[in-house]
């Protein structure tokens, strides 16, 4: 993970008995949803029959780019492609650690052309190491850091043999989690990274192992209600000190407060009609 400045905090949480939490700035990729639209159905929450409202999907992820330059993050934008709606979901992008580019490879072929395109952006940029994969694996949407070690989704999406491949690759430990509930289809729908040795998660999105696994791994995570996991409340992004995730997980909201992090509440209704958030919409670049 990189070392970066840290944002000054602006209030007097620090000096309260809460643990003290600093946040540190990132570099962040966006894809504006310029063509973003739901027509076709490839996760249990995507509906080609309702109606969605690209001028709202706009406004509110716009709020959220704006949300993470304010709190002094730094956000750089792809092209949108035509005919790829779901290209709004950088996360699933690539997964980048130490500058090193892990490219993404879609199951569905509705998504196939994106993994690509992602991958000309990070070549364009001057990326040097890039890996485009021999396994189906969906970026961070499936591949999560904590730390110095990896986390690492299957069961829907993201092939197994990909968790050894991006062990090879970033030269990490990478864990194993299998998923089990179709609506927390992606690791970053059923958990979320709070720090480098923190994290929040959904136990019933996941098998009896990979409950046993977490729970060694991380014996005081947060865990979510299954109110606050069905409004995606893990989809989130921390920065540290700064939790942004939907405003309706109002369960989450308090146990981030009791735990001194301060989490802000985000508005992407329109992103979820398609199965995505706060993460989804944020691939991370994390420089050496």
């Amino acid at each position: 993970m990189p070392v970066s400045d840290t944002i000054p905090a602006t209030d007097s949480a620090a000096r309260d008995e809460r643990p003290a939490r600093v946040a540190t700035r990132r570099r962040l990729l966006m894809c504006r949803p310029r063509h973003y639209d739901v027509t076709y159905s490839i996760n249990p929450w995507m509906n080609p029959e309702r109606a969605t409202d690209n001028s709202l999907a706009l406004r509110q992820w716009e709020g959220l780019r704006d949300l993470y330059i304010e709190l002094g993050h730094t956000v750089e934008e792809i092209k949108p492609v035509e005919d790829l709606p779901d290209m709004v979901f950088a996360a699933n992008g690539a997964t980048v650690v130490d500058g090193k580019v892990y490219g993404a490879r879609f199951r569905h072929a509705e998504r196939t052309a994106e993994g690509p395109a992602y991958l000309r952006w990070f070549q364009e940029q001057g990326y040097q190491d890039v890996l485009w994969p021999e396994f189906i694996n969906e970026g961070e949407g499936d591949i999560l850091t904590v730390g110095r070690r990896v986390l690492a989704g299957t069961g829907f999406r993201t092939d197994i043999r990909a968790h050894a491949e991006a062990q090879e690759f970033f030269g990490l430990p990478v864990t194993s989690l299998t998923l089990v509930n179709p609506r927390h289809y992606h690791l970053d729908t059923a958990l979320s990274v709070l720090s480098d040795d923190e994290i929040m998660y959904y136990p019933e999105a996941f098998t009896p192992g990979s409950r046993a696994v977490l729970r060694e791994m991380f014996p005081d995570a947060v865990l979510a209600s299954a109110e606050d996991a069905a409004v995606f409340g893990l989809n989130a992004f921390s920065d540290g000190r700064h939790v942004l995730l939907p405003a309706a997980a109002k369960g989450l909201h308090t146990q981030l407060r009791a735990r001194g992090f301060e989490p802000i509440g985000v508005e992407l209704s329109e992103l979820l009609k398609a199965g995505g958030s706060v993460k989804c919409c944020t691939l991370e670049l994390r420089e050496r």
